[in-house]
């Protein structure tokens, strides 16, 4: 058997995995935020290897693979030579294969450190993780004293010079992986009976489809389940659909005659779902909705970045740092339609030029519209507590936003179009099903936020041709951001007048 901690970890989580990886491993189907956290454990796994000081790393590719082989050895000959700390050491027993970020040479033994991008380190994958890892190595004939997690301080401050000591945490597992390390030899026993099978293992969905982490075979072994089902139900917890779906209630016709009350909104969405009705429209909610904004009427929307690795002094890892907004207008009723947007400078700290544009472009005591406003809001009120001569004018801007999402929300407008969704990627083609000028998808380079905070960073590091391309993507698509909400706006308008 080949085995690797990743396998293993999976095979944890569900055997299935493991069988699906195996035999039908095109049916996988990647998580966009696990890519996203992979890249950002990469980047803090490389910095994390200096947390001892000196050391030595095994890393070695043969034709841009990693040469597992040659890594093995290399970690054999550090050891000999009595390397006091190797990254990415390397060991192989009996098929199992195991790389440890850090091991540390001590009194008696070594001390495995294992390097999470998360900040929270009670997470229990992490220590099946490292509990493979020690029995690999103890079957290798390496005494494990101790086994840590390095885990990211989110309290940590950048000051303006990198201190590894304090932007890493370490906590010791040794209790928890002394808890869990017996079992580690019975599930790779019954690994090796579900790699064996020909037949796919007959496992029905449960909770650990999304637990610890979302399962990139949902799609495959969810095929069996109607498009739209009661796992689409709104604001519903996964366990309870689960519930509903074990005791044969799946579809929407099924929730519809159930005989259970589920809540106003879920009870819209099921009758939507199995009746071929208009769009609802609640004209007296939307009216007392529109009743609360005033003309000049401003429609912003943000974009930001997370560094796990804080660049900027004054800020923290992961800290969400607006490096962009657009910001569409319309100064009085039947108005114009206006627009104005900031892209910061890649590489440079963006809150001082982004808050000063802010200030330029919005005016006190003026209405402004975002869209799930709490995003908006958190970032005015920190650049407002970072910049203190701005303060009172951030915070107005803050104090005199209204948020567009409150009559969907509120159940003042649906169609079975939304899916029980409410946010503007979801609301947004519903409302406009054949608006091509409206669609995301017909942007080139950005088509969503994740890709914005991902490729706003590289900017610097671009070509000029290269550069320019992205910026104008960056550009176009939070345009598009607040023009959506400029057009549902216009809809609640218009339902209102109709």
């Amino acid at each position: 058997m080949h085995f690797s901690k990743s396998k293993y970890c999976g095979f944890y989580q569900c055997p299935k995995i493991t069988w699906l990886k195996k035999n039908k491993p095109e049916e996988f189907v990647p998580d966009e935020a696990a890519l996203g956290r992979m890249a950002s454990g990469n980047e803090l796994g490389d910095l994390a290897m200096g947390i001892f000081g000196d050391f030595v790393e095994t890393t070695t590719y043969t034709d841009d693979k990693l040469d597992i082989p040659q890594m093995i050895e290399k970690t054999k000959e550090y050891m000999a030579k009595g390397e006091a700390v190797i990254c990415e050491a390397s060991f192989e027993y009996d098929g199992l294969y195991c790389a440890v970020d850090i091991l540390k040479k001590e009194p008696g033994g070594y001390s495995i450190y294992e390097v999470k991008s998360s900040t929270h380190e009670h997470n229990f994958a992490y220590i099946v993780d490292v509990s493979y890892q020690k029995y690999v190595l103890e079957k290798c004939g390496v005494n494990i004293v101790s086994v840590n997690l390095v885990t990211v301080n989110n309290d940590y401050v950048f000051d303006g010079t990198l201190k590894l000591n304090e932007l890493f945490k370490i906590t010791n597992v040794d209790q928890q992986v002394a808890d869990e390390i017996d079992k580690v030899e019975p599930n790779l026993i019954d690994a090796e009976k579900i790699l064996e099978r020909e037949d796919e293992p007959n496992m029905d969905i449960s909770v650990k489809c999304h637990t610890p982490y979302v399962c990139g075979f949902w799609k495959y072994c969810t095929k069996h389940i109607p498009e739209v089902s009661v796992f689409n139900l709104y604001r519903t917890d996964f366990q309870k659909k689960l519930n509903y779906y074990y005791n044969g209630i799946i579809t929407m016709e099924d929730l519809a005659n159930c005989g259970e009350y589920l809540g106003d909104k879920q009870n819209m969405q099921i009758l939507h779902a199995t009746s071929d009705l208009p769009d609802h429209i609640d004209a007296e909610g939307i009216k007392k909705f529109l009743g609360k904004l005033s003309y000049p009427l401003y429609f912003l929307d943000f974009e930001t970045m997370q560094l796990p690795i804080p660049q900027f002094v004054g800020t923290k890892p992961y800290q969400q740092i607006p490096f962009q907004y657009s910001l569409h207008y319309i100064e009085s009723m039947g108005g114009e339609l206006k627009h104005k947007e900031f892209l910061a400078e890649s590489g440079e700290d963006p809150r001082r030029a982004i808050a000063e544009s802010l200030c330029r472009d919005i005016p006190q005591n003026v209405c402004v519209l975002a869209y799930n406003k709490g995003f908006e809001s958190g970032r005015l009120s920190e650049l407002a507590e970072t910049f203190p001569d701005l303060k009172d004018h951030l915070l107005n801007i803050a104090i005199n936003m209204k948020d567009l999402i409150d009559p969907f929300r509120d159940g003042y407008v649906y169609n079975r179009r939304m899916g029980g969704s409410f946010s503007i990627k979801s609301v947004l083609p519903a409302l406009f099903p054949n608006a091509p000028e409206l669609d995301y998808h017909n942007l080139d380079g950005v088509h969503n936020g994740g890709e914005a905070m991902s490729i706003f960073p590289k900017i610097k590091d671009m070509s000029p041709e290269d550069r320019e391309r992205a910026r104008n993507s960056l550009l176009k698509y939070c345009e598009l951001d607040t023009f959506a909400m400029v057009k549902i706006f216009e809809y609640l308008v218009n339902a209102v007048k109709e």
